[in-house]
């Protein structure tokens, strides 16, 4: 049996720390699948397997976690580098956005309208919002922790501050101005069509959630071909039914700027990763995958 030799080289991201647990050297079979090579590197290390990521070191591309692809397939060589991510995030990213609505229409309501000589009771369309904002973002932190399966578990800490950050700036923006004190409601017409677009927006978003679940098998990163409600159309349903589920609450809101502003901020964000992963899919999938002509908004972008 022929044995090639991966020197590891220590490569903390960011501004982290280098681990000085990972071994030096690992004499490896060039048949073995990746996946048992972070396998190995994880049981010498005595890190999560989720914290390595093996990258190549001519490109700084990222070696795959897979069953089916072996280290010389992957073009795996003499000083590849298994790097260590940071603490894990995705459930802290949103955690602040699910607390932010009650306390600005509650607690934080007598000081941050205190311009004001008589405040208010909160209206029944403010309570409303403030319902639908938590759920949203109840339902980000459920699918975070029972429904995604993350080819990698964890980013690096400076993103986590970031993205946290993120949420807690617009959903501080979007509780404070929407639940003023004399914040004209919205009409009738728009408050229910704003409730039908926010309930079909969450049900179908959370189905294609479930769909991308069953698409990558536990443990892995490997993924099937995606399809089912809305794929046929395009790339990312995912996408489409979460900004039609904001739709739905800037019309309960009465059209208040600072939801559309998050919208907008939002959509950008998300078609850029939706053109990504169109080009990913082509790559991956090849003939398998039915190329679609609209990433995110059927019949716009």
């Amino acid at each position: 049996m022929i044995l090639v030799t991966i020197r590891v080289a220590i490569h903390p991201r960011g501004t982290g720390k280098a681990i000085k647990s990972l071994p030096e050297k690992v004499r490896v079979d060039p048949h073995t699948s990746t996946e048992e090579l972070y396998d190995v590197l994880a049981q010498m290390s005595g890190l999560s397997i989720y914290r390595l990521r093996i990258t190549k070191k001519r490109d700084g591309t990222l070696v795959p976690r897979s069953k089916k692809t072996t280290i010389g397939e992957a073009g795996v060589k003499d000083m590849d580098a298994p790097r260590s991510h940071g603490a894990q995030c995705f459930i802290v990213e949103y955690l602040a956005s699910v607390f932010i609505p009650g306390l600005f229409l509650f607690q934080l309501r007598p000081y941050l309208y205190s311009n004001y000589d008589t405040i208010p009771d909160p209206s029944s369309v403010q309570l409303l919002l403030c319902a639908l904002l938590t759920i949203h973002f109840v339902k980000r932190e459920y699918e975070s922790i029972f429904v995604h399966r993350f080819s990698n578990a964890t980013m690096p800490a400076r993103k986590i501050v970031l993205n946290s950050g993120y949420y807690c700036v617009m959903s501080s923006n979007m509780a404070y101005w929407t639940f003023w004190p004399d914040t004209t409601p919205s009409n009738p017409v728009l408050l229910c069509a704003g409730l039908v677009l926010f309930a079909f927006g969450e049900l179908a978003n959370l189905n294609t959630h479930l769909v991308l679940r069953d698409l990558r098998h536990p443990g892995t990163s490997e993924r099937g071909v995606p399809y089912g409600f809305g794929f046929g159309v395009v790339t990312c349903p995912n996408y489409f039914f979460e900004i039609i589920a904001w739709i739905g609450i800037w019309f309960v809101s009465g059209f208040s700027w600072s939801i559309f502003i998050f919208i907008i901020i939002g959509s950008v964000q998300l078609a850029m990763w939706a053109k990504k992963k169109e080009h990913r899919y082509r790559k991956e999938f090849g003939d398998k995958y039915k190329v679609k002509r609209f990433v995110m908004l059927p019949g716009i972008y």
